[in-house]
């Protein structure tokens, strides 16, 4: 395997340190080339060295490290953030599946996030995906979930999100025009990683249901009918947290 190079952004010498004594200690694929303590020096010394990925703190004086990518029309490496705040922005690097590690960094996390970065240096089309990033943390508005599949990951948008219903260790997620996906996740995945937006709502052990796609509610049976035809279920324990969704 060819040598990764790396390029460590962080405004805190320990904490670049740290990192470069971890990657060290966990890989020999990875040579860190360069280390910055600013966003600007960062974008000089990415766009001499040309590296496969870059470790970037989150914040940072003067300008935060995830608007690093406006500096550049294209977009050639990989980066995963470094940040002390598992925050709703933490929502937004998952549902762009952008990996991020927090402070301090755990070095299994690290071994996971260094196996991601392997499988994704193939990957094209990079700018598309922090440009949502940008969008996601700047409106707090989550508009494409990323559905992991075996070698691959599907971008879906949640407007096409009907239902997700509980399959075992599974999910099927029922989207519009009668078309459904089976993921690998379960249902407690999809509740962790959805928008926190009233929008989304588990209605069942077995459901997650978009209030939006509702037709009719029987309670008496517990049931939602929603668009496709499509039934799913409400549990008596939830009716008081469902209406109080729907207001």
């Amino acid at each position: 395997m060819e040598t990764i190079k790396a390029i460590l952004v962080d405004d805190e010498a320990r904490a670049r340190r740290v990192l470069s004594n971890l990657l060290r200690k966990e890989t020999e694929d990875v040579a860190i080339v360069a280390e910055c303590n600013s966003v600007t020096s960062a974008v000089a010394r990415i766009k001499e060295l040309e590296p496969d990925v870059v470790f970037l703190d989150v914040e940072m004086p003067n300008c935060p490290g995830y608007e690093l990518v406006r500096f550049f029309d294209e977009i050639n490496f990989e980066i995963i953030f470094v940040t002390a705040y598992n925050t709703y922005v933490m929502q937004a690097f998952e549902l762009c599946a952008i990996d991020y590690l927090v402070k301090p960094i755990d070095r299994e996390r690290l071994s996971q996030a260094l196996k991601k970065l392997h499988l994704r240096l193939e990957e094209k089309d990079r700018l598309n995906k922090y440009e949502t990033l940008l969008n996601s943390i700047n409106s707090k508005e989550f508009t494409q979930l990323v559905i992991p599949e075996l070698g691959n990951r599907r971008v879906l948008n949640l407007k096409e999100l009907i239902a997700i219903e509980a399959d075992g260790a599974y999910s099927i997620l029922h989207l519009t025009m009668n078309k459904s996906i089976i993921a690998s996740k379960n249902l407690k995945y999809f509740e962790e990683v959805l928008p926190k937006n009233n929008v989304f709502f588990r209605s069942h052990r077995g459901w997650i249901v978009n209030l939006k796609c509702i037709k009719t509610v029987n309670r008496t049976e517990g049931a939602l009918l929603l668009k496709n035809g499509l039934t799913a279920k409400l549990s008596r324990s939830r009716y008081a947290e469902f209406e109080l969704a729907l207001s």
